[in-house]
C-alpha cells in the first residue's frame, strides 16, 4: 500500500508545484495599462530604476509598436511643448538623444498679448532659461521612449496590439472570493494578475472608470484646431507665440525655420466652420487672428497706455518691445483636425495596488502647454516613491507610499491646474472691466522680471 501511494503523493505534489509556479509566472510586480508618451516613459523610469531590477514589469498597449528610424517629411499635427524639467527626465531615461536624432525645435522665447487691448507679456532666455523649451511631435517623444525600451528587454516585458476587457480588484465583490493582487483579464482570454496596476490610458481611462475613483470634471464648450502652417519666409523661429482671443488663445508654435503648429481654442461651431474653409481662406483667418485689433476699445487703450507709462518711469528695463509674428502662407496637407477641450481631475490618483499617471489623472486646456509635463512629472514622483518602497524591502502596491505619490503630485497639480482655468475665464470676455483688470495684470508681470519668471515656471 505505502509503495502504491508514494508515487501518487508524489505527482500530486509535482502537479502543484507546478501549478503554483505557472501561477507565479503570471503575477507580475507592475503592470501598466497605456503605452502612450506617459505609460512608455514609466515602463522606462521603472526598468531603469538599480532599486527595482529583478522586478517583473508588463506595459500593455492597445495600439501598434512605435518605430521610427527616420521622421516622415510631414510633421505631425500632434505636439507637445517639452519643458526642461521634463527634457532633463527624457535624457536621463536615454530617450531625448533619440529625439534630437529624430526631430524636434527649441525656442528661446515667448510672447503673449491680448487681441482686446496692448498688454503682453514676453519670456525670453535672459529672464529663464538658454532654451524655454521645446516643440517635439508626439510620435516622436513615443518612438524614441520605445527604442529605449527595447534595450530594457529584460528588465520590462511588453505587450503591443493588447485590448483590457476587465479588471478584478483585491477584496472585490465581483471575485468569487478573495484574490490578493489586481486581476487583468485581456481581449485573448489571457488573465494576468500584478501587484500594482498603474492606469496611464487617458482621459478616458478604464482603469480610473473600474476602479470608481471619481473624477471632478467639466467641457469648455470649445474645440482646438490643429494644422502645420507654411510660414510666408524662412525665419529663426525660436519664438512661442500665443494672442488670447475673446473666443479663446490661439498659438503658433515653431517646428522649423519654414513651419509651425497651431492651436487655435475657440467654440465648437467656429472650429467647424474653420475645418470646411479653403485653404486661402483658412489661412487668411489665422493671420487675422494674429494680426486684426477690431477688438480693441478707445477706452482700454487710453487706461493701459497711460499705466503702461507710468511703470516704465517706475521701472525702465521692465518694458517689453512688441514682436509681431511671421506671416502665414499655406497649412500641410490633410493636417486640419479639431478635438473637444475641458478640465478634469481624479478625485483621487490611488487606490490599493492602483496608481493613476499623466491624462488619466488631470485632463488640462492646452493654453500653458503643461499637459505632458503634468504627466512626466508623476512619472518622475511615482518612480521615486517606488524605489524607495522596494529599496526598504516594502510591498509596491500597499497605501502606505502610494498615498505620499498623491499628495506630492496633488501638491502641484492642483494649483497648476487652477491657474490654468482661471486664465482661461479670465480671458473668453471682451467686457471692457474684465479686459481692464486682465491689461493692468499682464503689464504688472511684464514690469517685473522675478515675478514673470515665477508666472512662467508655475
Amino acid at each position: 500500500f505505502v509503495f502504491g501511494v508514494l508515487p501518487l503523493v508524489s505527482r500530486l505534489l509535482r502537479w502543484n508545484f507546478s501549478s503554483c509556479a505557472d501561477a507565479e509566472n503570471d503575477v507580475y510586480d507592475v503592470v501598466i495599462s497605456g503605452g502612450g508618451m506617459v505609460g512608455t516613459a514609466m515602463a522606462c523610469s521603472l526598468g531603469m530604476d538599480p532599486n527595482l531590477e529583478g522586478k517583473k514589469i508588463l506595459l500593455l498597449e492597445a495600439g501598434h509598436k512605435k518605430e521610427m528610424d527616420q521622421v516622415p517629411e510631414a510633421y505631425s499635427t500632434r505636439v507637445s511643448s517639452i519643458s526642461p524639467g521634463s527634457s532633463n527626465l527624457l535624457s536621463g531615461l536615454g530617450a531625448w538623444d533619440h529625439i534630437l536624432n529624430l526631430r524636434c525645435k527649441p525656442y528661446q522665447k515667448m510672447q503673449v498679448w491680448d487681441a482686446c487691448s496692448d498688454a503682453l507679456i514676453t519670456f525670453d532666455k535672459e529672464n529663464l532659461h538658454d532654451e524655454m523649451a521645446y516643440i517635439v511631435e508626439n510620435d516622436v517623444i513615443v518612438a524614441a521612449l520605445t527604442k529605449q525600451l527595447q534595450t530594457l528587454t529584460d528588465q520590462v516585458e511588453v505587450k503591443y496590439k493588447t485590448k483590457v476587457v476587465k479588471y478584478i480588484w483585491p477584496m472585490s465583490h465581483q471575485a468569487a472570493e478573495s484574490i490578493p493582487w489586481v486581476q487583468v483579464t485581456l481581449a485573448n482570454g489571457q488573465t494576468l494578475q500584478t501587484k500594482l496596476l498603474i492606469g496611464a490610458d487617458g482621459p478616458n481611462s478604464m482603469v480610473r472608470q473600474e476602479a470608481g475613483i471619481p473624477t471632478v470634471k467639466w467641457n469648455y464648450e470649445q474645440s482646438a484646431v490643429v494644422a502645420v502652417l507654411y510660414l510666408s519666409e524662412p525665419t529663426e523661429n525660436n519664438v512661442a507665440w500665443q494672442r488670447f482671443l475673446p473666443t479663446g488663445p490661439i498659438a503658433m508654435l515653431p517646428l522649423s525655420d519654414t513651419q509651425s503648429s497651431l492651436v487655435w481654442s475657440t467654440s465648437h461651431r467656429h472650429a467647424e466652420e474653420l475645418l470646411n474653409l479653403d485653404e486661402e481662406s483658412f489661412v487668411d483667418s489665422i493671420n487675422s487672428a494674429f494680426w486684426c485689433n477690431e477688438n480693441h476699445s478707445e477706452l482700454v487703450e487710453t487706461a493701459g497706455s497711460l499705466f503702461r507709462t507710468a511703470l516704465s518711469v517706475l521701472m525702465p528695463s521692465g518694458t517689453s518691445t512688441r514682436q509681431l509674428p511671421p506671416s502665414v502662407a499655406g497649412i500641410g496637407p490633410k493636417s486640419r483636425v479639431m478635438f473637444p477641450l475641458g478640465l478634469g481631475h481624479a478625485a483621487e490618483y490611488i487606490r490599493h495596488r492602483v496608481a493613476l499617471v499623466g491624462d488619466a489623472a488631470h485632463r488640462v486646456h492646452p493654453l500653458a502647454g503643461q499637459g505632458a509635463n503634468l504627466g512626466f512629472g508623476d512619472v518622475a514622483c511615482l518612480t521615486k516613491i517606488l524605489s524607495q518602497a522596494a529599496f526598504n524591502g516594502k510591498d509596491l502596491g500597499a497605501m502606505q507610499h502610494l498615498l505620499e505619490y498623491e499628495t506630492e503630485r496633488q501638491r502641484h497639480n492642483l494649483p497648476m491646474m487652477a491657474a490654468i482655468d482661471l486664465m482661461k475665464r479670465l480671458y473668453s470676455t471682451n467686457s471692457a472691466p474684465m479686459v481692464l483688470l486682465r491689461t493692468f495684470g499682464l503689464q504688472a508681470t511684464n514690469a517685473l522680471p522675478p515675478l514673470k519668471v515665477w508666472y512662467f515656471m508655475y
